[in-house]
Formats: structure tokens, C-alpha cells, sequence
């Protein structure tokens, strides 16, 4: 089994948790990655840090590019080191926290080539996928996984 090429620097990611406003019980947006790494994995919104953007910058792009959604009261949450060495990458993960500035609004697949789509799902639900107990077959992306197991206060 070959090793991909090691990245020569750590990246900076970022991950939205956007509340689903027709959620009552504090549900978030994930959707199942492909064509990248982490394909078959449900991830939620979000990318690359672009050069001097602000993290509130790349949550608001990311959304906008993949849920067609404008975000706003968005937030830092937590941040994650994420060393993915079977896959020669290494990132740190800030996740920051937004709602739809629309309340009506309902998010579209705006890149189907690397996403399947989007459901919302509660905390305990992440859990449950991250633990293995739920039956459904689905798996956390690396970074949400990770942010789930360390389950911060603020985003809890």
C-alpha cells in the first residue's frame, strides 16, 4: 500500500456548524463528502482558509458556495488539530457557529460533485455516528469526528 505525498504544511480548514432554523431542537447541517478525501463521510459545510480572509469571511464563502445560503451571527466554536497521516495531510479545524440570515430559507446542493446533499442532524445524532451506535452506516469526517469526541462546551 503506497503513502500519498506528504502536504509540506499544515493547512488551515474551517467547518460551519449552521443551524437548521426549522429545527427546534438545535439541529445542524451535514452533508456526505465525495470525490475528495474523506469521500463517504458526512462533513459539515465549509473549506480552506483563503489568504487574508477572516474566519467569519471563509464561513460566510463556504456556505454560500455550497448551501446557496447567506449566514450571519457567526461565531468562533472550537478549534481541532487534525493530522490525517494515512492521507499525508495535517489541518487545524476552526469551526465556527452561524444561523441563516433568512429564517426561511432552505439549503440547496450547490456543488453535487462533492456533496450528496444536506440533512440536518442534532447533537446527540453526531454522536451516535461518531460512536458507532447508530444504524445508518454513516461516519464522520476526521474533523467533525474529532470535534464531536471533544465535545466543547460552547457548541454542546
Amino acid at each position: 500500500m503506497s503513502q500519498q505525498p506528504q502536504q509540506q504544511h499544515v493547512r488551515v480548514g474551517v467547518g460551519v456548524l449552521v443551524r437548521d432554523p426549522k429545527s427546534t431542537t438545535g439541529k445542524v447541517f451535514a452533508g456526505k463528502r465525495k470525490g475528495s478525501h474523506g469521500a463517504g463521510t458526512l462533513a459539515l459545510p465549509g473549506g480552506h482558509l483563503e489568504m487574508f480572509e477572516t474566519w467569519h469571511e471563509c464561513a460566510q464563502r463556504e456556505v454560500k458556495e455550497e448551501m446557496g445560503i447567506d449566514i450571519h451571527n457567526v461565531t468562533f466554536g472550537h478549534v481541532t488539530n487534525d493530522p490525517m497521516e494515512s492521507e499525508g495531510k495535517h489541518y487545524v479545524t476552526l469551526f465556527m457557529m452561524a444561523e441563516f440570515a433568512d429564517q426561511d430559507g432552505t439549503p440547496i446542493n450547490c456543488e453535487p460533485h462533492k456533496c450528496e446533499g444536506w440533512d440536518s442532524y442534532t447533537w446527540e445524532e453526531l454522536q451516535q455516528i461518531s460512536d458507532g451506535r447508530d444504524e445508518s452506516g454513516l461516519t464522520l469526517f476526521g474533523p467533525l469526528r474529532r470535534l464531536v469526541e471533544e465535545k466543547p462546551e460552547k457548541i454542546v
